[in-house]
């Protein structure tokens, strides 16, 4: 196989890691002191999952969802400096914001971050009538500036693209309802300012009689790559006990991420541990940020397990590219 090229990314030389175990042929291993990030980190949370994380100032930054104990959703800023020991702030995140129809706060959950240009850009699932994309920016960490959410309700899993496309922002989300959603595909959409939304294509389905046979959503930011976008996306099956989230990888065109150059059949990653098998939501593995090594081709991903605590999972680029051209549907 010719060598992956990781694109447009930086080298991140104290990525948090650990060799995969010896014996196992898993192509994403977990986290031997796992969950990283306990349900109860702060003294006001009743659980800590589905959060995001990226490189800052030589250590790590992230926004973290940390539902309270009167189990209001809310966001949380948190700082490490090395990825696995974590201080989060106590006191809830809070937006700057220019207009009032958009500015209260009501819930939010399932944050994302990504560095584009010149600022981190986090999305979330916002509330305005319903679910829908939460759109912010900060350079420090401090302050956070809340722009237009992305689109109408209902919509969730909103993952910004690391680099603008066809000179345009560009976003996954994933359709819904106002309520568990049983159902949706993943759509990209571009925007010239994060205001305006458009250019929307379908990128990919649910897989009846399999693992994401009910609904998809997207992941991490994707990943730039010689191969293509490398997207880890999370799928969803209906069982007789409820809903079983696992999640697995696709390979997108590089100017034309609708189009999808190959997408695994198997999940890599699924419920198996006692943390994601049990816990408020069980049977839940649900990533939202990956941490990328360019130099060494080493990631590190940051998941939900069972909406209660944060897992931690390694992997290397370019064997989740073979997985999905080896397995692809």
């Amino acid at each position: 196989m010719t060598p992956v090229q990781i694109l447009n990314q930086a080298q991140i030389a104290n990525l948090p890691w650990e060799e995969r175990p010896a014996g196992s042929s898993e192509t994403i291993w977990r986290y031997s002191k796992n969950p990283v990030i306990p349900r109860d980190l702060i003294p006001s949370s009743n659980s800590i999952f589905n959060s995001a994380v990226v490189p800052f100032k030589s250590e790590f930054a992230g926004v973290f969802r940390c539902d309270d104990r009167s189990r209001l959703m809310l966001l949380h800023r948190g700082f490490s400096p090395d990825g696995l020991n974590w201080e989060l702030d106590p006191e809830p995140l809070s937006f700057e914001c220019d207009d009032p129809e958009i500015a209260e706060f009501v819930y939010g959950y399932d944050p994302r971050v990504v560095w584009i240009e010149d600022r981190y850009y986090v999305t979330w699932c916002n509330s305005y009538h319903g679910p829908t994309i939460g759109v912010a920016w900060t350079k420090d960490f401090e302050t956070f500036h809340q722009l237009e959410n992305a689109f109408l309700p209902f919509n969730r899993n909103g993952v910004l693209f690391p680099r603008k496309i066809n000179g345009n922002f560009a976003m996954l989300s994933r359709p819904s309802d106002s309520g568990h959603t049983p159902f949706g595909d993943i759509f990209y959409s571009e925007s010239p300012d994060l205001t305006f939304w458009g250019k929307h294509r379908h990128v990919i389905a649910p897989v009846a009689d399999s693992w994401q046979a009910t609904k998809i959503g997207g992941g991490p930011a994707p990943i730039e790559t010689s191969e293509g976008w490398l997207l880890i996306y999370h799928g969803v099956l209906t069982s007789c006990n409820g809903f079983v989230y696992s999640a697995s990888v696709a390979l997108l065109d590089l100017e034309k991420p609708w189009k999808v150059i190959a997408r695994a059949k198997p999940y890599l990653i699924s419920p198996q541990t006692l943390y994601e098998c049990v816990g408020d939501v069980p049977n839940v593995v649900f990533p939202c940020a990956a941490l990328c090594d360019a130099e060494t081709g080493r990631l590190a991903i940051y998941y939900g397990a069972a909406d209660t605590v944060t897992g931690l999972a390694f992997a290397y680029v370019d064997e989740l590219v073979e997985f999905a051209r080896k397995n692809s549907l």
